[in-house]
């Protein structure tokens, strides 16, 4: 953010208050699109664990990544190395979402939950209650960052000069 280079429609500069409120919903929008990298990187070191044979796992990762895991897991040593790619493949989508997300991009955010919901119908068979719960508290986290999208939005309109466009942050 350079200096001045901000106005109101009216051409008068922007408020302090104003640029406070831009802030923080940047932090929102940020905070929410943050929980894709966390669900991704704990998903890797989930897989990394595995491989190693460490008997616990972090209930914060993908429940697909567990699933690759356990069918690389029983093919051996190639099998494991092959499904830790296949693994980064699938943290790579929600790397691309984080990406997108902290841009304010709503479609980032609206992919990503959809398919976490679906990750998290995954552990229903297998019964694991505390990775459903934590699958809903990350997408309740996510969701609350994509409401700080049209507050986000709306200040930037306010700031920028009239007819000007809206470059994402």
């Amino acid at each position: 953010m350079g200096s001045g280079g901000f106005a109101s429609p009216g051409g008068s500069s922007a408020s302090p208050v104003v640029i406070e409120q831009k802030l923080r919903a940047e932090q929102i929008v940020k905070s929410g699109a943050g929980w894709f990298l966390a669900i991704a990187g704990l998903s890797i070191l989930n897989s990394v664990l595995t491989m190693s044979g460490a008997q616990f796992h972090f209930i914060f990762g993908l429940g697909i990544t567990e699933i690759v895991d356990v069918i690389g897991r029983q093919s051996g040593a190639t099998g494991s190395a092959l499904g830790l790619v296949v693994n980064l493949f699938i943290a790579g989508f929600f790397l691309w979402f984080w990406y997108f997300g902290r841009k304010g991009e709503k479609w980032a955010f609206l992919t990503g939950m959809a398919l976490y919901v679906m990750d998290g119908l995954l552990l229903i068979p297998f019964k694991d209650v505390l990775g459903v719960a934590f699958h809903a508290y990350a997408l309740y986290r996510i969701y609350r960052g994509m409401q700080g999208i049209p507050v986000l939005e709306e200040i930037q309109r306010r700031l920028a000069p009239a007819g000007a466009p809206i470059e994402p942050s």
